[in-house]
């Protein structure tokens, strides 16, 4: 009797135990779950994305620096013979001096006379163009080679020989060309021109997006950290002594990144370094701005600390709450200034003006998740997701009162929502 009662105890303790160490549900995970609006939106950008490679509708054209925000999802819904057919046009366009062009079309569906077109012998059938003004076309096609290789494990596209040179060979000589052409050695960063953020729209010249003899150079944190991500991949697809000098440079670059254009006192990236002296602003501080998208892929680079992101997370939140914006794709707060730009940017809140990118803040929302702040990043994705309801499409970008603007299907914004609503899903799985 006395066994049995004893017994007894220690199976109740030990039930008791047991129950103290059950992980118990966590309900943020069971809502996200339970959320029909992901599904939805996710299902609308798998359509969009399974339509072709071309940026979205009123674009004909395949953009480097956008089909690297939607390779991933483009790999579950398209064939991969036809993804990587795509791809090896981008090679075929190689240019004598290395450089890699943002994009193609048809050659007879090129009518627009600025910025010129690029040809090569080897893609017969296509002309390529780029706004010189942005230094992320290599930096954006080597990261789609490493998402592609890492989404379908076709790894012999770094053996394909196009014109006389493999793939891989090919993105060697890219990043030659950014050594060569853009590299500042006294920063040890990449350079280019005087842009909004992550922008391809230049200041003051009526030659928006080519570089010129009026261009004014510049050195921003978008560039660099988009340079470090694609070193990161170039490691990842090499081995050797290549592995070790890719990692190597990542690794400078990461750290002058951070040394020149974070700001330590104000938490927030610099918007700009002038390396050949700082333009007269007048009564305006460039520095007060903050660059919400370039922050967002510094974070994806490794150049900001955990608790860093919190704190311009936070920043942005309160950014968009100044602006009367709907997002945190806010590009800049505060805008440029009245005629700082020419065009329609010349107005504050207007494209790359403090327009409101989900393309960006999509990016944002999948750093946040990836280091741990689920909780804002689910409250910070659901006015971009409640829009794409809205408005049955995921547009391009959104004006002041949330008026929806450019393409109204932009395949950027569906990839950057799609690879962020399974990145939420996942994290509820794991933890519901």
């Amino acid at each position: 009797m006395k066994h049995s009662m004893k017994y007894a105890a220690m199976a109740a303790l030990t039930a008791m135990c047991l129950s103290c160490t059950t992980k118990q549900p966590n309900p943020l995970a069971k809502e996200i779950l339970n959320n029909p609006d992901l599904q939805v939106v996710d299902s609308m950008g798998r359509f969009i994305l399974s339509q072709g490679f071309n940026a979205g509708s009123g674009y004909s054209q395949v953009w480097a620096r956008d089909m690297n925000t939607f390779i991933e999802t483009a790999c579950e819904e398209v064939n991969p013979e036809e993804i990587r057919g795509a791809l090896l046009v981008f090679f075929a366009l190689q240019q004598p001096n290395n450089e890699m062009i943002d994009g193609y079309v048809l050659k007879g569906e090129f009518n627009w006379g600025d910025p010129k077109p690029y040809y090569s012998d080897a893609a017969p059938d296509h002309v390529g163009f780029k706004n010189t003004v942005e230094t992320d076309q290599e930096t954006s096609l080597i990261q789609i080679i490493g998402k592609y290789i890492r989404k379908t494990g076709d790894k012999s596209i770094l053996k394909e020989v196009v014109n006389g040179q493999t793939v891989y060979e090919r993105m060697v000589k890219m990043i030659d060309y950014l050594m060569t052409e853009k590299y500042d050695s006294k920063y040890g960063l990449l350079t280019g021109a005087l842009t909004s953020d992550w922008g391809d729209v230049q200041a003051n010249d009526d030659e928006m997006v080519d570089i010129n003899e009026n261009s004014v150079v510049t050195i921003d944190a978008y560039d660099n950290a988009m340079f470090a991500i694609a070193l990161g991949y170039m490691a990842e697809m090499s081995e050797g002594e290549d592995k070790a000098k890719w990692e190597k440079m990542r690794k400078e670059i990461v750290a002058n990144t951070r040394k020149h254009l974070w700001d330590e006192a104000a938490n927030k990236i610099i918007p700009h370094v002038y390396p050949n002296g700082t333009p007269d602003f007048v009564d305006f501080d460039e520095n007060k701005i903050h660059y919400h998208g370039g922050t967002a892929i510094a974070i994806e680079a490794g150049i900001l600390e955990h608790d860093e992101i919190g704190i311009v997370n936070a920043q942005m939140v309160r950014n968009v709450q100044q602006s009367g914006m709907p997002s945190i794709g806010l590009t800049v707060y505060p805008p440029y200034p009245e005629g700082f730009f020419r065009g329609g940017m010349a107005k504050a809140y207007v494209y790359q003006n403090g327009g409101d990118w989900t393309w960006f803040g999509g990016r944002m929302i999948q750093q946040l998740i990836a280091n741990g702040y689920i909780e804002e990043a689910y409250a910070e994705i659901t006015p971009m997701i409640e829009r794409v309801i809205k408005n049955k499409g995921f547009y391009e970008w959104y004006g002041q009162g949330g008026v929806p603007s450019g393409s109204g299907h932009f395949k950027g914004s569906a990839g950057v929502l799609c690879k962020a609503i399974e990145m939420l899903r996942e994290w509820a799985e794991n933890n519901k």
